[in-house]
């Protein structure tokens, strides 16, 4: 990796783990002003691809912007929505997220990212940019603690973690609901324990209630098509 960019890197991820407002609330803030315009312009909220090309050109506005993925460390896993990387001291784990799960606009990727800090800050996403995948999509780039060490969770210790948080389960444990927000994805692949027991929601889908959560997860996610194939 490039020394100036390792510094950058760091310094970027210590900057906003001491300021939860920072690019997240911002970029949020401006995909929603985009949200606005193009709703009082053309009268519909279908505006994702707009919102993508606006925040890149605000995320070099702003220095936020990364041309070159190779820096963010070596390339780690793919999986339906992230390319992830591992950084060049293993203590982080790097996200490029191309927003698959965002349906029509990005509103819900940003109220997501918040309602995962909110119940997980133990493996919360600090945002630091954006960057091109390799598909050459825009993408949010989400910084998360490597968790070495642990093992994955069993389904029964799942369950009984989203109890004691005060949710139950819905379609027979294929997510989780306390009335204000559904959890999709939650499988014992994204969930990690330590050896001192402590239990990380390393990758979540978030809804909010009520809002349809369960078609468009169902609609777009490859373990979801997967387990319809089966049947």
């Amino acid at each position: 990796m490039n020394g100036d960019y390792s510094e950058r890197l760091s310094q970027e991820v210590e900057r906003h783990q001491d300021d939860e407002s920072g690019i997240l609330e911002s970029a949020s803030a401006f995909a929603n002003r985009v949200l606005k315009e193009v709703e009082a312009l053309a009268g519909t909220t279908a505006c994702k691809s707009v919102q993508l090309v606006r925040l890149k050109k605000w995320a070099q506005e702003q220095g936020c912007w990364f041309d070159d993925r190779s820096q963010f460390g070596d390339f780690f896993d793919r999986g339906s929505e992230n390319e992830t990387y591992l950084s060049s001291d293993q203590k982080e784990i790097i996200k490029l997220n191309d927003f698959r799960y965002s349906d029509d606009n990005l509103i819900s990727f940003f109220e997501r990212i918040k309602a995962h800090n909110s119940y997980f800050p133990d493996c919360k996403y600090n945002m630091i940019g954006f960057a091109k995948n390799r598909d050459g999509k825009v993408c949010a780039v989400l910084v998360q603690p490597f968790i070495a060490e642990a093992r994955l969770a069993t389904k029964q210790e799942i369950h009984d973690e989203f109890v004691r948080l005060g949710f139950h389960p819905e379609d027979n444990g294929e997510y989780y609901t306390n009335g204000r927000h559904d959890i999709f994805d939650a499988v014992d692949g994204n969930v990690l324990i330590d050896d001192e027991n402590n239990m990380f929601f390393i990758d979540t889908i978030i809804y909010p209630s009520d809002t349809g959560g369960v078609d468009k997860y169902n609609s777009l996610s490859p373990r979801a098509n997967s387990s319809k194939k089966k049947q």
